[in-house]
């Protein structure tokens, strides 16, 4: 018998056929009666002072039916961390980047509402703006917000281990710089929000987003409602990946419009304003030395990176520290210096992006690895083999690693490529490269301070003890966590899969964080589980008392009960359920007592069958400044292997193989994982070859839609190879861990290397445009 009948197996999803037909419903498929249209006025201008905003033309327009400016909405400041707010909701005394919201408007219908904006006119005086974060910290420089001299956002210093005298005792130290680009999430439907009052005075709002949980505060404290009169819920949502991890002025704008109006409001950005909104990855600059023994032994890293974070902060702090902290592991260091800084600059703010903080310098660390090895005359694999921690060590900054599988995925996409029969053995042209990857699962605290249980769940059983309902806050976005939860509640309660209904992603109906730094399958999956071991002991409790036996001698799987192994002796249970529902068509039969008998025995005794579940980490990291940030109850890993061809005539990249090996503790849907490593290969993949976010010189977007800003598709994406690794994390759900966004970490960096492989080029600045590669290749046969 296998140990588990749920869990570990390839079960269907089940949003499945709702998104396969056409059936699910996104926020824009919302209508509700009377409702009214709204739309944002943003910045024309980079920088400028607000010297008067003039309605008076819009308001006269026929079907417009409010428009609120700074004075309706108030000055209260928010953003993602409360030691760093430093955004209203509209601009009152200057614009900070192109896209800075000014006013918003309602009205009977779309048209309506743009000319409204269109007649809105707002006087500027335009100041001397800065788009370049190395410019952003010269003396001199405009400054974005008065309260941060130099433009400096957040700065960031720390040192674990005496790292000067670390690196006095290395026999060799190798040095590397690297900088990527701005990148876009750019998932698939734009925000969208529909916000209505009811008679009571109670906000409902409808929006496509990662985090109730956190809208209904920011709702409630920008507009002064109180938190208990905002319901938040989350219909499907077309992707998320991290820029919906926050509130933003579309939601705030909507309720605020629907509270002037008593009517309900629907707003949407337009991909140009999802761009302008951003939220998205950071650009980071690296600097980076590494010192090792002779023998490969790693000894000290120092690590230097400036971020480019736009003209607010959003999730930037949490960014600048996880750019440190996450080189903590997976490998062995006897010291590591940090000093980061994260600068404002008149653009889009940047945030949170799948892997965030730790994509840019992972790649710029991994290709240090590749560079090391390569003039100790290693081979990179065995390198890394030689340094990387296992189950049971502690990074030098603090971080408990209680399971880790990362020995075993090098080895697995060694041997799955074949990495021995191909690295120096390739033609010309062809490459091979590796890289690995370490991320949380699940952040250790809330982004606010708080002792709030980062997710509680409540399990629900029907009367007759048929379904199970599973009740959540959390946020379903595509990753499957909702068949996830379903999944641990069947296999915890011992019921059919088929029989567990999951309805999330409300406020209203329990506490939860939200879909942030791959929480979800750890944190929510834990509360799950508790809540269905609640209901499962009480049913046996029940069966207990009823047949005169011991609860522990009763087990429930597959929908089946269980007693001391075998069938037990239940004719008079099934004798009263066949009776309670005669006339019904599926009547329980088979030579065991059925979950649903003795769920509804249960009920009978006691009432309504309800389980509840809570989960929040224990106290994590250390007693240094930012301790908190990294810090996570387990971590996952991986490792990849990529090919690439080079055309050395043009510079032209195709990647022709990925070999990917993730260690996600337990599987709970072997299926779902490999999606998950799978989308985290085609992210990277366009993140390093050819995504770019780029700006004019007054600070405008470019290329604003997804026709001019490239991401990869089918064609771009070769033959990958996905390998589970299980080390079953003892502090997670049976065993499971991340793997959404952990997955991503080594595709850049293997990407890279393999090219350098192939040519002999080593590329510093993203993306590998065919350009940069070929003035590369120029530059190399110059110097041969």
């Amino acid at each position: 018998m296998s140990e588990f009948t749920v869990l570990n197996t390839r079960a269907p999803r089940l949003d499945g056929p709702a998104k396969a037909t056409g059936r699910a419903e996104y926020t824009d498929d919302l209508s509700l009666p009377g409702m009214l249209c709204g739309a944002i006025l943003q910045s024309p201008i980079a920088h400028g002072k607000i010297l008067h905003i003039d309605t008076s033309k819009a308001v006269k327009l026929k079907g417009v039916k409010a428009i609120a400016t700074a004075k309706e909405a108030g000055l209260i400041k928010y953003g993602v961390s409360p030691a760093r707010y430093d955004e209203t909701l509209y601009a009152h005394d200057k614009v900070r980047y192109v896209g800075d919201e000014i006013a918003a408007v309602a009205a009977i219908d779309h048209a309506t509402a743009q000319e409204a904006l269109s007649l809105i006119k707002v006087d500027f005086e335009e100041l001397p703006a800065v788009f370049d974060m190395f410019e952003a910290m010269k003396e001199g420089a405009p400054q974005i917000h008065q309260e941060f001299p130099g433009n400096m956002n957040a700065e960031v210093h720390q040192e674990f281990g005496d790292s000067d005298a670390a690196f006095r005792e290395c026999d060799l130290v190798v040095d590397h710089t690297f900088l990527n680009k701005r990148q876009d999430a750019a998932f698939i439907e734009p925000h969208a929000c529909l916000a209505v009052f009811g008679l009571d005075g109670r906000l409902t709002l409808y929006t496509s987003t990662q985090v109730p949980h956190y809208v209904m505060r920011t709702v409630s404290m920008v507009l002064g409602i109180p938190v208990g009169n905002v319901r938040v819920v989350k219909p499907a949502v077309g992707g998320g990946f991290g820029p919906k991890c926050e509130a933003t002025p579309l939601e705030m704008s909507a309720a605020l419009l629907s509270r002037m109006t008593g009517k309900p409001v629907k707003m949407g950005y337009s991909r140009e304003q999802v761009f302008l909104h951003s939220r998205a990855r950071h650009q980071f600059y690296a600097e980076m030395s590494l010192g090792v023994k002779n023998d490969g032994t790693m000894v000290a890293l120092r690590n230097k990176a400036i971020l480019d974070g736009g003209a607010y902060t959003s999730f930037g702090i949490a960014t600048v520290y996880y750019a440190g902290s996450l080189l903590g592991g997976p490998y062995k260091l006897k010291a590591m210096k940090y000093d980061g800084y994260r600068v404002y600059t008149n653009k889009p703010a940047c945030g949170a992006q799948r892997g965030h903080g730790g994509v840019a310098h992972r790649a710029a660390f991994e290709q240090l690895l590749d560079m090391t090895a390569q003039k100790l005359g290693m081979d990179p694999i065995q390198m890394r083999l030689k340094n990387i921690m296992q189950a049971g060590d502690v990074t030098v900054n603090e971080l408990d690693m209680s399971s880790l599988g990362m020995k075993e995925c090098i080895e697995a996409v060694r041997d799955g490529s074949n990495w021995d029969k191909k690295k120096g053995k390739l033609p010309k042209g062809k490459g091979i490269g590796m890289a690995c990857g370490f991320f949380v699962s699940g952040a250790g605290y809330p982004i606010y301070r708080s002792d709030t249980y980062h997710s509680t769940v409540v399990i629900k059983i029907s009367e007759d003890g048929g379904v199970a309902t599973v009740l959540t806050g959390s946020a379903e976005i595509g990753q499957g966590s909702d068949t996830v939860m379903a999944m641990i509640a069947a296999e915890t309660l011992g019921a059919r899969l088929e029989d567990i209904r999951v309805v999330s992603g409300d406020t209203d109906l329990s506490v939860d964080l939200g879909a942030y730094s791959s929480r979800q399958t750890l944190m929510t999956g834990h509360a799950t589980r508790e809540a269905a071991e609640q209901i499962r002991n009480k049913i046996a409790q029940f069966l207990a008392e009823e047949l005169d036996c011991s609860a522990s001698s009763i087990t429930f799987r597959d929908g089946n009960v269980f007693f001391d192994g075998g069938p037990g002796n239940f004719e008079k249970i099934r004798t009263q359920y066949i009776k309670e529902h005669r006339g019904w068509t599926d009547p329980p039969f088979g030579e065991f007592l059925t979950f649903r008998e003795a769920a509804r025995l249960a009920f009978l005794k006691g009432g309504t069958l309800v389980g509840t579940g809570k989960y929040k980490p224990p106290r994590l990291g250390g007693s240094y400044k930012g301790a908190a940030v990294g810090t996570s109850p387990a971590y996952g890993c991986s490792a990849q292997v990529v090919e690439v061809t080079v055309d050395l005539e043009t510079g032209e990249v195709t990647v022709d193989d990925m070999t990917d090996a993730h260690d996600c503790g337990l599987a709970i849907n072997r299926t779902l994982v490999e999606g998950q490593m799978q989308g985290s290969l085609a992210m990277g993949l366009g993140e390093c070859l050819f995504e770019e976010v780029k700006f004019d010189s007054r600070g405008r977007i470019l290329n604003s839609s997804l026709g001019e800003y490239r991401i990869p598709t089918s064609l771009d994406m070769p033959k990958v190879r996905s390998i589970i690794v299980e080390s079953r994390e003892p502090k997670g759900p049976y065993g499971a861990k991340e793997v959404g966004e952990g997955a991503i970490m080594p595709t850049i960096p293997a990407i890279l290397n393999a090219i350098y492989d192939a040519t002999g080029v080593r590329v510093n600045e993203l993306p590998v445009s065919s350009e940069r590669l070929f003035m590369g290749l120029n530059k190399n046969r110059e110097e041969a």
